[in-house]
């Protein structure tokens, strides 16, 4: 069964145009299940539901949260799909599976007054204070996601235009507009990272000390680290700025599609999340300014 799985990781890198990382993910969520099946079964064609539903029973006895699980059925799914359309197997044995349920949790965004703290004093008086403080100010005016900042080349900045072209998932590109604010301090951070590695050293905007390009453990340490000092809330992650970023958006008046396209989203589903969100300030706004919600007892 093993034979099929090089094949399937050459379609999702070359024809799908997954991150290494995700296609990795994919790669070991497929190994982990055969190798569950190993002793029942001996060639793929034999796999039916009730395996993939043992597998099921068997993660969540380990303590697997629904989400988790149902992130490994994902990867099962595609590669069945690409078995099936390879003409590899004759049926395709998740057909009639439904996701778990999972309780979904919605992420509380940084309010703006908490934007509004961070200064550029708060970082190293060094070019590396100034490209953490790019890196955050970055992520709150663009929306764009932690692999989408790790990597921004040089070539994809448009001072003149002030636009950035950002690589998205699956290889789609995007142009995002840059505040002509923001493009004064990525013109101060360009020149002095030619300063700092020279005008021919690598591609990607952002580099580490040791002159390699960031990683994702890095940019993450970087704004939990830096928003602890800012907000109490728990969660404080990229990803967390990328929603403040659409929340903030939304609840300045921009329409779904425009925040739609400027996240990269592939669907508007998936921005209407944000809606959720904004409710909670209408509705906090909605109080204060409505006569009839001076007391409990104006709304009985």
């Amino acid at each position: 069964m093993e034979k099929f799985i090089k094949p399937y990781y050459d379609y999702l890198l070359k024809e799908k145009h997954f991150s290494l990382h995700t296609v990795n993910a994919y790669v070991n969520d497929v190994e982990s299940f055969l190798n569950f099946t190993a002793k029942d079964i001996s060639a793929v064609n034999e796999i039916v539901y009730q395996h993939i539903r043992n597998w099921i029973v068997s993660l969540s006895s380990q303590k697997m949260s629904n989400n988790s699980i149902n992130r490994k059925i994902a990867s099962l799914k595609s590669y069945f799909k690409f078995l099936y359309i390879t003409k590899t197997i004759s049926s395709y044995p998740l057909q009639a599976h439904k996701a778990l349920r999972i309780k979904k949790v919605l992420q509380v965004p940084f309010s703006e007054d908490e934007m509004k703290k961070i200064e550029r004093t708060d970082f190293d008086d060094d070019y590396f204070g100034l490209q953490n403080y790019v890196v955050i100010v970055l992520f709150y005016t663009l929306g764009i996601r932690k692999s989408e900042l790790i990597n921004l080349q040089l070539h994809d900045v448009d001072l003149n235009r002030l636009e950035i072209k950002v690589l998205g998932k699956r290889s789609k590109e995007r142009i995002v507009p840059i505040l002509t604010s923001v493009a004064a301090i990525l013109t101060e951070f360009i020149d002095k990272r030619k300063l700092q590695f020279g005008d021919s050293y690598g591609k990607n905007i952002f580099l580490l000390k040791n002159s390699k390009n960031l990683n994702q453990t890095f940019v993450y340490r970087l704004i939990n680290n830096y928003f602890r000092g800012v907000t109490s809330k728990g969660k404080k992650s990229p990803h967390v700025l990328r929603h403040t970023f659409a929340t903030h958006m939304l609840n300045a008046g921009a329409n779904l599609n425009t925040i739609k396209e400027l996240l990269g989203h592939s669907s508007l589903s998936s921005t209407q999340i944000y809606t959720h969100t904004s409710l909670a300030e209408l509705k906090k706004m909605y109080s204060k300014a409505h006569p009839r919600f001076n007391s409990e007892e104006d709304l009985l």
